[in-house]
């Protein structure tokens, strides 16, 4: 566990996150190679407004994209599905919380993992746990 020295950067943060998506099993993990996952400090007002957050640090991760259930050979052209997660909103919840930095990343890749399933909040816990 990291307790001393500078914030861990977004190559870090992607670092951890690409672990986490390389450990999931199949079936994830075949639909899961043209996932695009970015790091950024914040999530943009736009997105916020989009999402009704008024406070940045409110949101950690964003799944962009229509999830599996939902999409077409008719929607060719699509920018592809990404993962967001949002850096200083992560390290605030991280520095406030007692769980671990991969923990948490851990739980919040898999939570928009599960939107890309189109999971429910209990599948995405139930998946959480069997990893």
């Amino acid at each position: 566990m990291r307790r001393f020295g500078s914030s861990p950067d977004a190559d870090e943060i992607e670092a951890i996150a690409r672990a986490s998506l390389a450990a999931l099993p199949e079936p994830f993990a075949e639909h899961l190679a043209d996932i695009v996952l970015r790091v950024e400090e914040f999530a943009d007002d736009a997105v916020l407004a989009e999402m009704g957050i008024d406070d940045p640090f409110d949101l950690t991760g964003l799944y962009h994209g229509l999830p599996i259930g939902e999409k077409s050979v008719g929607q060719s052209g699509a920018m592809p599905d990404r993962i967001t997660l949002y850096r200083r909103a992560i390290l605030d919840e991280w520095a406030a919380g007692s769980e671990s930095l991969e923990h948490l990343v851990h739980h919040i890749l898999v939570h928009e993992v599960g939107h890309h399933f189109g999971l429910s909040d209990d599948d995405m816990h139930a998946l959480e746990r069997a990893l």
